[in-house]
Order: structure tokens, then sequence, then C-alpha cells
């Protein structure tokens, strides 16, 4: 009984993490919006908004692939030993009615919306073929190339090149908020 009683507080506790975190990766709902939309996900095997939130390497495949979700977390640094594929067209929030909208989440943050820690994701190339992609905080160890429009660095960091498969895609990105430690090249 004292098994299922902890078990049982384990789950509780790890629904309310995620709860908490995806009440925070909203961008324009208002708080009481988000955890609501938070706590149906939860509840509801049919509809899922919320994060998918893993530190094993093949969730991180998984979860950035085309089967994968709009907005993908870790909460340790990963080290992913295989090339990372960001495919398809996800939209905010999950919803089809949003904007497209996909997001690599490399930070934890409280109820107040406050970074309060950043996380590097390791390996060797990431190739995005997801418009409209954000890397949020954190920092990303290895090559990007980005072969879809929209590319966007928000307060990170990608410690390796950033390559654009054309000048159009390069035009697209928004890299203001972020820092590349390599060169920033379009594709000869």
């Amino acid at each position: 009984m004292v098994k299922t009683n902890k078990k049982r507080a384990l789950f509780l506790g790890a629904c309310a993490s995620i709860i908490i975190f995806a009440a925070g990766c909203g961008n324009n709902e208002d708080t009481a919006e988000k955890e609501s939309s938070a706590s149906s996900a939860v509840e509801s095997t049919e509809v899922v908004t919320t994060a998918s939130i893993s530190n094993d390497p093949a969730d991180v495949l998984a979860g950035l692939s085309e089967d994968g979700t709009w907005i993908y977390a870790i909460t340790e640094d990963v080290t992913v030993t295989d090339d990372i594929v960001v495919a398809g067209t996800f939209y905010d929030k999950g919803e089809e009615s949003g904007d497209v909208y996909r997001k690599l989440a490399l930070y934890s943050q409280d109820e107040d919306h406050k970074v309060t820690d950043e996380f590097t994701l390791t390996a060797p190339t990431m190739t995005v073929e997801s418009p409209n992609f954000k890397i949020q905080n954190g920092t990303f160890v290895g090559d990007v190339v980005v072969e879809a429009e929209g590319f966007e660095l928000a307060d990170s960091t990608i410690e390796g090149n950033l390559t654009f498969a054309t000048q159009e895609l390069m035009d697209s990105a928004v890299l203001d908020a972020g820092t590349v430690t390599g060169e920033t090249t379009v594709a000869e």
C-alpha cells in the first residue's frame, strides 16, 4: 500500500510539473487559460497540447521528428549521438487554428515565467525542416542546417556553424537575440 501511495504521489508530482512548465511555455494566453489547457492535456489522451519533456536521447530524436510535438523541452544537459532532424509542420499550442510554430525549450522556468536554469543539447548536426522553428534559451552544441523559413534563436547559443540552404531562408531568420560561435553562411 505504501508503494502504491508513493507511485501515486510521484505521478501527481510529474503531472503538476508538466502543467506548471506548459503554463509558462505559451506566449499570449493568460495564465488561467494556459493552466486549463495544460490540465486538459494531462487528463485527456486524445488531445495533447502540452510540451513533450524528456532527457532520453531517443525521445529527443522522436520528439523533434515529424511525429513529434509542437514544443519539446529538456530539463538537463543531453547528448544525442545521431543527427537530429526537426521535421513536420506544427502549430502554436498544438492547435491547427494557431500559427505555424515549433519550439525547442532548453531551459526551465518558474511560475512567473522567469528562466531558472538553462541546458545544453549536443548532437553532431541538427537539420531544421520545420517552418518557424525556435530554439529558446540554452545551448545547442553542433552544426545547424536550416532548410525551412522562419528559423529563430531566442536567447540561445549555437556552438557550431549555422548554414542556411538559401539566402531567402537566411533572410527570414531571426538571430538578433541569439549567438552563433561558428560561421553563419548560405550553402553554396
